[in-house]
Formats: structure tokens, C-alpha cells, sequence
């Protein structure tokens, strides 16, 4: 069993999916950005008072890996764990449908750190207790 750090439960939306009634491929960006946020939310980490106080998180690279589609009214998990690598954070996030489990998407998403406008050498993910 993986090892997650934090998990949330979503419900997918109607205006969410294509005309094949499945979920876009790019509302799971959407998914996976809002769970990033919420862990740094339970973390006590402000996003806005980062940006604020000059430090600018941002993704440089995403990989996603669609197993299973989600459609319209499905309930899912979003799980997610973190590594460092280098100048980079690596959250990998994984999407489970909630009715039975399946995995429906595997994503990579790296994030680096500009801070007062320069690129950070990832010292600011040390700082954040994360």
C-alpha cells in the first residue's frame, strides 16, 4: 500500500466532462492543483501569503498517466505524497474512483521556487515543514 501523506474526496461535476460523458483530461489538472493546495492549507502554509511575501511556487512539469476515466457524479480521492529532487519538489498524486477503488490516474508534478524573483535552489521547501 502506498504511503500518502494526505488525502481528499471530490465529486466530479457535470460541466466537468466532454461530450463522450467522461472527465476532460484537463480538469485533472484542476483536481490535482486543488489538492496541493489543501495540503498546504493543512499544513498551515498560506499560498496567498507565500505569493505575498515573495516566494512564487510554481509547476514546471507535470506527467499524468490516465489508467480509468471518471464520469459525471463519480466520487474520488486524491492522494498524494512528496519528495525533494534537487532545486525541485515532486508531489506524485494518485486519483482513486471512491465506489471501488479503481486507480484512475497516476501524475507527477514538479514544483520549483522563485523568491523575490530569482529561482531558489529549493531551500524554501525545507523551511515549509512539509
Amino acid at each position: 500500500m502506498e504511503d500518502y501523506l494526505f488525502e481528499i474526496q471530490l465529486k466530479v461535476r457535470d460541466y466537468e466532462c466532454d461530450i463522450q460523458g467522461i472527465v476532460n483530461n484537463a480538469v485533472y489538472q484542476s483536481y490535482l492543483e486543488h489538492a496541493r493546495h489543501e495540503y498546504l492549507q493543512s499544513k498551515s502554509i498560506s499560498f496567498k501569503q507565500l505569493t505575498e511575501e515573495g516566494k512564487i511556487l510554481m509547476v514546471s512539469r507535470i506527467e499524468m498517466d490516465f489508467k480509468r476515466s471518471l464520469t459525471s457524479g463519480d466520487s474520488f480521492l486524491v492522494k498524494l505524497k512528496i519528495a525533494r529532487q534537487g532545486i525541485k519538489l515532486i508531489f506524485f498524486e494518485d486519483i482513486y474512483r471512491f465506489s471501488d477503488q479503481a486507480l484512475c490516474l497516476k501524475a507527477k508534478v514538479e514544483v520549483i521556487a522563485q523568491i523575490d524573483g530569482k529561482l531558489s535552489r529549493g531551500e524554501i521547501f525545507d523551511t515549509l515543514n512539509l
